[in-house]
């Protein structure tokens, strides 16, 4: 499994230790690549591009509350990211919404979380059926 990964500098560290707890993960990490303040929507469109040309099956994302890196992410037509602070979260957001991105925030949540979250992210299946008539009303023209 290919899994596009972006960090703003407050979420470097968290991204450096879950690419190396996953390793059977292949990751393509769009950066940061250190804790230099950086601006957090260029690395979403850069892990959202990889996605958007079919280089990878799904994203995480990460940056100090989580919340900016989502909202960039968003502004795809083909993106659903959800902020997942807990694994619950992350197993609704991928039963109930089919999230194809997550969003963590580094600042709030243990290495431990975030690796719960990832793995729930990773192995939970999509519910379908009265899911998906709602994720077809998402996208507004």
């Amino acid at each position: 499994m290919k899994i596009a990964i972006a960090s703003d500098h407050a979420g470097y560290e968290l991204k450096r230790q879950l690419k190396e707890f996953f390793v059977k993960i292949s990751f393509i990490d769009v950066g940061t690549f250190s804790e230099e303040s950086v601006d957090y929507p260029d690395y979403a469109h850069k892990a959202i591009e990889q996605y958007n040309q079919g280089n990878c099956e799904k994203v995480i994302l990460i940056c100090g509350s989580g919340n900016g890196i989502q909202m960039t992410a968003n502004k795809y037509k083909n993106i659903r990211c959800g902020l997942c602070w807990d694994p619950e979260i992350a197993q609704l957001a991928r039963s109930h919404n089919n999230v194809n991105v997550i969003a963590m925030p580094a600042r709030y949540i243990s290495f431990n979380t975030a690796k719960e979250i990832v793995q729930t992210f990773l192995e939970t299946p999509f519910e379908g059926g009265r899911h998906q008539k709602r994720i077809d009303k998402i996208n507004y023209d």
